[in-house]
């Protein structure tokens, strides 16, 4: 168990089953995301809004931030704030995170102004958001939380059925239309697999990372009438799966499984981000 930070919590119980440097403040990498997903679905707007993708989205991870995980989106594309949230979520798209932001802001900083006041009224009291996907500016620690504060997040945002069924998708396709291109994304949270390869009972939620953050994840799986949900924070600064292996060596300690049942971490699907 590499992680700096973790935290593991028992919804059905409703108490924690097993911390570690859980209040200390760590940059996040793109579990921010999870914010900005909460902050639009708790806004006015519509999911069925239709918004129209502009170069500045796009330039925004072509030309400015040439490293950061995207969606793909291309210039004039009409897409809705759902099939939006889908491309923020699965992929990590930093491009679709800064649509959703300007949109609903409206403008960025509005929006950043708005996640913080969320994560104030969630008691989520050692969290700072400087932006919308957890890149690394103005600096790579601007962006912080914590453990615990991440799965109150987590837990928060899980409540709504239309975020719970964008991140328990192994993969997102959207088939192309006259408004928009196709999009074809595998999850970067590999315990949802596919098939046997699945952490079984995995329903999300998000990964993280920076060079800061290190590899992170949020994560949520359900077996039997028990639900678990945590986060670890940079179990490695190189190995990209000690995550999700981290993930599961708290998960199958909360679920009572024998240490011999051992989850293999799948490889990452051939095209998928990282992040």
């Amino acid at each position: 168990m590499g992680a700096k930070s973790a935290y593991l919590y028992d919804v059905t119980a409703k108490k924690a089953r097993w911390a570690r440097a859980d209040k200390t403040r760590r940059p996040i990498g793109s579990m921010t995301k999870v914010m900005t997903a909460y902050t639009v679905l708790n806004s006015k707007v519509s999911l069925d809004k239709v918004i129209t993708v502009q170069r500045k989205h796009v330039e925004y991870v072509t030309k400015k931030y040439r490293d950061a995980s995207r969606a793909g989106l291309v210039a004039g594309d009409k897409l809705t704030v759902r099939q939006l949230l889908n491309l923020m979520m699965v992929p990590s798209g930093c491009d679709a995170a800064y649509v959703l932001a300007d949109t609903v802001g409206p403008g960025w900083q509005p929006f950043v102004a708005k996640m913080n006041a969320n994560a104030r009224k969630l008691g989520m009291k050692n969290t700072h958001y400087a932006n919308f996907d957890g890149l690394n500016w103005p600096s790579e620690k601007s962006t912080y939380s914590t453990a615990w504060d991440l799965t109150r997040l987590g837990y928060a945002t899980m409540k709504n059925s239309t975020f719970r069924s964008i991140v328990k998708q192994p993969r997102y396709v959207l088939g192309a239309t006259s408004g928009h291109h196709a999009y074809s994304h595998w999850n970067t949270n590999r315990l949802l697999g596919s098939g046997k390869n699945a952490y079984r009972g995995a329903v999300g939620i998000k990964t993280g990372h920076t060079n800061a953050a290190g590899y992170s994840l949020m994560f949520e799986a359900v077996r039997g009438k028990k639900t678990l949900i945590g986060v670890v924070l940079d179990s490695s600064k190189t190995v990209e799966a000690a995550r999700f292996t981290d993930a599961a060596k708290m998960l199958n300690w909360g679920f009572g499984v024998r240490t011999a049942d051992v989850w293999v971490v799948p490889p990452v699907p051939a095209g998928a981000n990282v992040d």
